[in-house]
């Protein structure tokens, strides 16, 4: 299985995410949104499997600071564009697992998706 984790390095929730599987010897490649980017076919396809509700992260300050305006009906294209445009508006951490994926981290969901 080709484990793949998206986030960003300094994000506390990355930080334990990466620690779980570390710790449950789960070997994962790490892609950083702030070095590597993130291309508009993988959003996308997360957006279909996860809803784009899900994957943007509207608790997260760069969200929070956008205008009212860019906040103002907001749909999956939208979304996307704002995600593409600011990464860290993306819901860490993304685990993508053969044809699986989780968006956040919560370690019971992580015991049952490698179960």
């Amino acid at each position: 299985m080709t484990v793949t984790i998206y986030g960003i390095k300094n994000c506390d929730t990355m930080k334990k995410a990466r620690a779980w599987l570390t710790e449950h010897s789960i070997e994962a490649d790490f892609n950083d949104y702030k070095t590597r980017g993130i291309d508009r076919a993988r959003l996308e396809r997360w957006c279909e499997k996860a809803g784009w509700e899900t994957v943007l992260n509207r608790a997260g300050m760069t969200f929070r600071k956008l205008d009212e305006a860019d906040k103002q009906d907001l749909d999956q294209e939208k979304a996307i564009a704002l995600m593409l445009a600011q990464p860290s508006m993306i819901k860490r951490p993304v685990l993508e697992a053969d044809d699986r994926l989780i968006v956040g981290f919560k370690p019971e969901l992580y015991e049952q998706f490698f179960a």
